[in-house]
């Protein structure tokens, strides 16, 4: 609802539901000598739809501090050596990531997993692969009732609505 009040268009990728197979096969294994190298049919569509966005947004339930291994196969597979980054690197601007937690703050907070999360999602991932603005937004407590579920959800509305 966000994007689209504030006149932006979005596709959504259920990974799961599309059939995405996570697992990186050889074919899709970077050539660290061939930055030109053509990968499966699978992997070019999801380039592709890649390309058609002017920015990105994920958004996902933390699993052990970072994403579920699918979104993490996907980005494995998907955003390879001489595409999104070496000698070619993504050419969005901004991606937004929204992480689902239900641990609260205060835990993340206490031993770090916040900023570690940030490092490896926002700085050895989007800014690695080019794209200048990134932004990790956690929501707390997913699990704790409807206020704060509906909090959430308004947060997700103005990121929407305002960071694109």
């Amino acid at each position: 609802q966000g994007l689209s009040s504030a006149g932006n268009t979005s596709e959504v990728a259920d990974l799961r539901a599309e059939g995405f197979d996570p697992r990186l096969p050889i074919a899709d294994e970077p050539d660290w000598e061939d930055p030109d190298k053509v990968y499966s049919a699978e992997v070019l569509r999801e380039q592709e739809r890649v390309m058609c966005a002017d920015a990105l947004a994920f958004v996902f339930p933390v699993w052990w501090w970072s994403f579920p291994a699918a979104t993490k196969g996907w980005i494995d597979r998907v955003w390879n050596h001489g595409w999104a980054y070496g000698a070619r690197t993504l050419p969005h601007k901004k991606a937004l990531l929204i992480g689902t937690a239900s641990s609260d703050a205060a835990a993340y907070a206490k031993r770090g997993y916040d900023r570690a999360m940030e490092t490896q999602l926002v700085t050895g991932i989007i800014h690695y692969c080019g794209i200048p603005e990134g932004h990790l937004e956690l929501l707390y407590d997913v699990m704790a009732g409807p206020e704060t579920r509906d909090a959430q959800l308004a947060r997700v509305r103005d990121l929407g609505a305002s960071w694109f």
